[in-house]
């Protein structure tokens, strides 16, 4: 087939995404978006997320200008790569924007639409989620093709994938920082010291918490898989050219990405819950098995259509076994990530056991639990990584995490679902709809606390192949054969890249701290000096809460951001090419162990907070239900800011060797 009508199909594939995106938003917006109480808060809550954007935006924008200028006096063709980086963080920023979007418009529809049918509900909330996901797919392909189509220059490829990275460092740090200091700060003084409910309109801190759910987990989590997406498909196409050549090499990774798009499409549209009279256990297994569905169907789709694509246009299965082994690692590290954080399984069980003999007991066993999770997915991504090598040499791992990210628009649906019902719920409890429908309403956030445990196990089980991957390429660009661990600057570069971990989690760790004590202060002071807030006759300043949340989380990942840019370079500039292998090799073993840890454990503390709030074990406002939001408490900040921005941290200091790489072998060569 001529390589023009190949383009012509990998860019229809992407305009199709963006189109599947306008259906749905279109749909979403014409719901009902219920009573006025309940347009109030919804655009409370949408006013907060878009101003925290926009801020966000402004810093990013100094950010890119000052690394477009390093770009363009440093690396060739001169500025053309810094054009591509900043077409890459435009694409980005745009996904996230549009995401977000069309999420804060659906919280109250999905809320309103529980009123009569949780299905519906189930439907609007996910088509939410969908908007999200196949704007990163859409535009994730769009913009990395049309580059590659226009330049024949894998630098500039680089670039463009570089961008997407710098949007996901601000959009996850800073929005996990955003999200957890609002949720922490708004549990300790609602829940433990006043006792009232999550989500209770009488918390100043109810609507930044409802705004850090939109910012962190949808434009965050969005942003973080864009760049996993974009650094997948950039490092195949690199590899891709130097292994099959200049053609082969670039089209496959686009093709392969546009058949994922399509096979998402057919997946999403497979989720159609049924509209049947259902208890509260009922309605979680029905959403379940509809999201599993699309999940199923997608996988199958999509191994005969790479099947096929792999076996007419290359004609080596080698890298369709390599793909189906990074595809296949993906599934089953959603399957051990669910069991060790859903109140379904023991973990989390044995964790709310722990909360009867208190805090220090619950954090204790949340912590070991955390540290177990890593065995199963460190296991399952050195096998894809060994499988893919032997099929497909260094090429194959980099398809291998194309193979994981494959499917993203079907999986980021579901992910992005979470949040969105998350909010509906607090738009039911604050809005006072009845308790049938905040019952169905909690069922969805049900659902979605599962998905988002699965969203955040998969986001780093693909950073880490994406981060081989990167690894894999940068050895070849910066032509090394082989980095000696006789070789003292290679040493010297693990125990940094270990270290930068360790400095980058307590940074974000540090950001929410800070954030969470201002957010106190300022709630306790609201409630000791605004007369009858306690009582509900009096309203308390939301905007303050969310200006706070916001500031501290603009200044506190500024920091992070400058260090995984200076690390890299310091180190090539200084002691050299294999210094920085070294770099990459210690930041993924720590960085990957870290994160899988962290998330799981604050996954488990906190669906172990919700098994007791169930009913069980004493129930809300039990002794153990109060360790228990202490233990939920801890592990926000590691299961939403510094587990999920590690994934960013160990794929964007590989890509900032790989474009810097040929600039630290010239320096040695002089």
């Amino acid at each position: 087939m001529e390589v023009w009508i190949l383009k012509i199909l990998v860019l229809a594939a992407g305009f199709l995404a963006l189109g599947f995106v306008g259906y749905l938003a279109l749909n979403i917006i014409r719901e009902s978006p219920g009573n006025e109480k309940m347009r109030e808060i919804s655009s409370a809550i949408r006013e907060g997320a878009m101003a925290f954007l926009r801020r966000e935006f402004i810093t990013l924008l100094a950010f890119t200008v000052v690394v477009a200028i390093i770009l363009a006096v440093f690396i060739d063709p001169k500025p053309i790569v810094a054009v591509a980086y900043i077409a890459g963080t435009v694409t980005s920023a745009l996904a996230g924007w549009l995401g977000m979007n069309i999420a804060t418009l659906a919280n109250a529809r999905t809320a309103n639409a529980a009123i009569s049918s949780w299905a519906k509900a189930l439907k609007i909330a996910f088509s939410s989620g969908a908007v999200m996901g196949f704007c990163v797919v859409g535009l994730g392909l769009l913009g990395l093709a049309i580059v590659a189509f226009i330049w024949d220059d894998i630098h500039v490829w680089l670039g463009f994938a570089f961008g997407a990275s710098s949007v996901a460092l601000f959009l996850r740090a800073g929005g996990g920082i955003f999200t957890k200091s609002a949720d922490v700060g708004a549990d300790l003084v609602g829940k433990i010291e006043k006792g009232i409910p999550e989500d209770d309109p009488r918390n100043p801190a109810v609507i930044a918490d409802n705004v850090g759910d939109n910012v962190g987990d949808v434009a965050g989590m969005g942003s973080d898989l864009y760049e996993s997406y974009v650094s997948a498909i950039a490092a195949s196409m690199v590899l891709g050219v130097i292994v099959l050549g200049t053609t082969k090499g670039l089209m496959l990774p686009l093709l392969l990405a546009g058949a994922g798009i399509v096979v998402s499409i057919i997946g999403a549209l497979s989720v159609r819950p049924k509209d049947v009279k259902a208890d509260f256990e009922k309605q979680v297994s029905l959403a379940h098995g509809a999201m599993n569905r699309g999940v199923y169907v997608s996988n199958i789709l999509m191994i005969i259509a790479s099947f096929v694509i792999i076996k007419l246009y290359v004609g080596d299965l080698g890298l369709f076994w390599a793909l189906i082994s990074g595809l296949g690692a993906g599934f089953l590290i959603a399957i051990a990530t669910e069991y060790y954080t859903s109140t379904e399984y023991g973990p989390a069980k044995k964790i709310a056991r722990a909360a009867e003999s208190g805090a220090a007991v619950t954090i204790i066993e949340g912590f070991a639990t955390g540290l177990m999770s890593t065995v199963v997915p460190v296991i399952l991504v050195a096998a894809a990584t060994v499988v893919a090598y032997i099929f497909g040499d260094l090429l194959g791992i980099a398809i291998a995490a194309m193979g994981m990210l494959i499917n993203l628009g079907m999986l980021l649906s579901m992910d992005c679902y979470g949040p969105i019902a998350d909010n509906s719920a607090g738009i039911a409890q604050m809005a006072g709809l009845g308790k049938e429908t905040r019952e169905r309403c909690e069922a969805l956030d049900s659902v979605g606390n599962t998905t988002a445990a699965l969203g955040k196990g998969f986001a780093i089980a693909s950073a880490a192949l994406a981060s081989l991957a990167w690894l894999a390429t940068y050895f070849k660009v910066a032509n090394i054969e082989v980095a000696s661990l006789t070789n003292v600057a290679v040493i010297a570069g693990v125990l940094i890249g270990g270290m930068l971990t360790f400095v980058f989690s307590a940074l974000a760790m540090k950001g929410v701290g800070e954030g969470s004590f201002a957010i106190v202060n300022e709630v306790r002071r609201q409630f000791r000096e605004i007369k009858g807030l306690m009582e509900g006759t009096a309203k308390p300043d939301y905007v303050r809460c969310v200006d706070i949340a916001t500031k501290k989380a603009l200044k506190s990942m500024l920091l992070p951001g400058i260090l995984v840019l200076a690390v890299p370079l310091a180190l090539g500039f200084t002691l050299g090419p294999e210094a920085v292998a070294g770099l990459l090799v210690g930041a993924l073993v720590t960085g990957f162990l870290m994160a899988v840890m962290m998330a799981n454990a604050g996954g488990a503390w906190d669906n172990a907070k919700k098994y007791i709030e169930a009913g069980n074990l004493g129930g809300k406002g039990s002794d153990a239900h109060k360790a228990a939001v202490i233990g939920d408490t801890v592990g926000d900040p590691f299961k939403d800011t510094a587990g999920p921005s590690l994934n960013i941290l160990i794929k964007l200091v590989g890509k900032v060797a790989v474009i810097f790489g040929p600039a630290f072998v010239m320096l040695v060569e002089l």
